[in-house]
């Protein structure tokens, strides 16, 4: 899947789940981190050959799929103080561009909508190999990464703490690292 391949026109990869992780951490208290991910996603990846910036990145996260190790806070997240998964079961993003610094190295601009708002994020990315599996499959693999403030998507709900501050930050950090196997 390197963007130095020499075939023409586009190739289709697919998300292996199961070779895969969409992660993210946030303060809690102002001082300790939280980390968690979500079980539930599914993607593609469409790789122009002829013009690697025309690539696309489409991913949907099953909402309800989140967790963090603790049974309580994964169903408060799901609550409608945080994800509201009844009314916005899914999460998405959409790429609208990819820019190189350098072979493996790029950004993915884009499209995320979570608790039913959309907005732009920016992923830095870089591609961590290629080969084919045992299967004999081409597969590749990447990792990124993104911040997003939750307040922008609608996602405000918080508790003051007895000697000031907040219990939950505003600042959302996105780690992927990604396996895609092609089609």
């Amino acid at each position: 899947m390197s963007t130095t391949s020499t075939q023409a026109g586009t190739t289709t990869y697919t998300i292996d789940t199961s070779h895969s992780q969409v992660g993210f951490s946030v303060k809690h208290m102002m001082f300790s981190t939280v980390r968690g991910n979500f079980r539930g996603f599914e993607g593609t990846v469409v790789v122009d050959n002829d013009n690697p910036a025309n690539s696309r990145v489409d991913v949907t996260v099953d909402a309800s799929s989140v967790s963090t190790g603790d049974d309580k806070r994964d169903e408060h997240l799901r609550s409608a103080d945080f994800f509201d998964v009844a009314n916005f079961p899914t999460i998405t993003f959409k790429s609208t561009g990819v820019s190189f610094t350098s072979v493996d190295d790029f950004t993915i601009n884009g499209e995320l909508t979570l608790h039913g708002v959309t907005a732009p994020v920016v992923i830095k990315a870089e591609q961590t190999g290629e080969g084919t599996n045992p299967w004999g499959v081409d597969v590749a693999g990447f990792e990124g990464s993104t911040k997003i403030n939750r307040k922008d998507f609608g996602l405000g709900w918080n508790a003051t703490l007895e000697k000031g501050g907040v219990l939950v930050g505003e600042e959302i950090k996105i780690t992927l690292e990604i396996e895609v196997a092609k089609q």
